[in-house]
């Protein structure tokens, strides 16, 4: 089931502190709109640069998070198609060891992958190169592993569908075939409609076809399969007296060895292609921790240079998750507005364009805010 968080900033007002704001923001979502979940969302004092770089940063930055979005929605339908072809339940996804929507609502900037002391575009550019890294890497698993299902899938056709295109090998018994230095027989593909016409005219669609030698092998739900006996020398001769009744003539060779190696082909496709689904299976599971892990420090990121942008410096904000009920939407952004108090910004220039379509096409409040959508 899909969750949907607001990541939000709110301004710290000179007379007040980060902790005096987290307690009336608790306190009135508590007292309002009971049924929201609230937590802090920890940015780092990340290094700040000029402001001309916040401003280019920011064209970016929705560009960027819509990429990194869409590679996490990417893997986790793959892996949802994978557990559904190979008919086991999922298991849970998790981001360094803790469920997803834990990692969301506890997050913790790593400097060890991201120190804070490089500038912002860095950092940016860091995680949306390894998040490409990671697209291109699943690109290149699929295709390899859809090429063995696409081979398995044309041989499971040729098995199930009409006698008109399947292999007739495993319908065709030795006794079936006659082959002599004068006598072959040949097979032939007649409508499930037409099987009296076949049978009161084959005899005499060419000369020296052996009288009674057509015997039904096996029937569907469109063709039957039939065997007929003849000299070698009018088989031209008949397969176009058949065409021009409507019946079809399939070529076959009845060949032990060539059977054997038909199924251990297929054995060995059968194999390459559980191996290779549970190994993207796996590469998935880590790898959607990988990006999702990059999509929420690449947040704090975001919330970091959209609030300098909004409430200037020095960076005096306190972000929060917060994950409301339907609802709640509207009583929730109404606390927040409230709390946000009297902001000037670059991009907020009055109460008349609350509700907006913002940069990227998303909504324009008096504070920071932005959706994710984890699924």
């Amino acid at each position: 089931m899909a969750s949907r968080y607001w990541i939000v900033s709110l301004p710290v007002q000179s007379s007040a502190s980060a902790s005096d704001l987290w307690n009336r923001l608790r306190e009135s979502v508590s007292r309002n709109a009971f049924d929201t979940s609230l937590y802090r969302f920890n940015v780092p004092d990340l290094r700040v640069g000029t402001l001309d770089s916040l401003l280019a940063l920011s064209d970016d930055l929705l560009k960027s998070n819509a990429f990194i979005e869409g590679v996490s929605h990417k893997i986790r339908r793959q892996i949802d198609e994978l557990e559904r072809l190979s008919g086991a339940e999922g298991g849970a996804l998790t981001v360094d060891g803790v469920p997803v929507e834990t990692y969301v609502t506890r997050f913790a900037w790593d400097e060890g992958k991201y120190p804070t002391m490089s500038p912002l575009k860095d950092i940016v550019t860091s995680i949306h190169g390894l998040v490409a890294k990671i697209e291109d890497d699943m690109k290149v698993r699929a295709a390899e592993y859809n090429t063995v299902r696409s081979q398995l899938n044309a041989i499971n056709r040729k098995q199930t569908g009409t006698l008109a295109v399947r292999d007739l090998s495993d319908l065709v018994k030795p006794e079936d075939i006659i082959t002599t230095e004068h006598l072959e027989t040949l097979l032939a593909i007649v409508p499930k409609y037409s099987q009296k016409d076949w049978l009161s005219s084959y005899e005499t669609l060419a000369s020296y076809v052996v009288p009674r030698s057509s015997k039904k092998l096996y029937e569907d739900n469109e063709y039957a399969l039939y065997t007929v006996t003849l000299f070698k020398r009018v088989a031209d001769n008949f397969k176009v007296a058949t065409r021009e009744k409507g019946f079809q003539m399939r070529e076959f060779e009845y060949s032990p060895e060539a059977q054997d190696t038909r199924k251990q082909e297929l054995q060995k496709l059968v194999q390459d292609q559980d191996a290779m689904r549970s190994s993207l299976l796996q590469w998935c599971y880590s790898s959607y921790g990988e990006v999702f892990s990059a999509w929420m420090h690449f947040c704090a990121v975001r919330v970091f240079a959209e609030s300098i942008l909004r409430y200037g410096l020095p960076p005096s904000f306190l972000s929060a998750v917060i994950s409301p009920s339907t609802k709640s939407e509207k009583k929730v952004r109404s606390i927040l507005e409230e709390l946000c108090g009297n902001v000037q910004s670059i991009y907020w220039k009055s109460d008349d364009d609350v509700g907006v379509a913002g940069l990227g096409g998303e909504e324009v409040y008096p504070y920071v805010s932005f959706t994710i959508n984890v699924v």
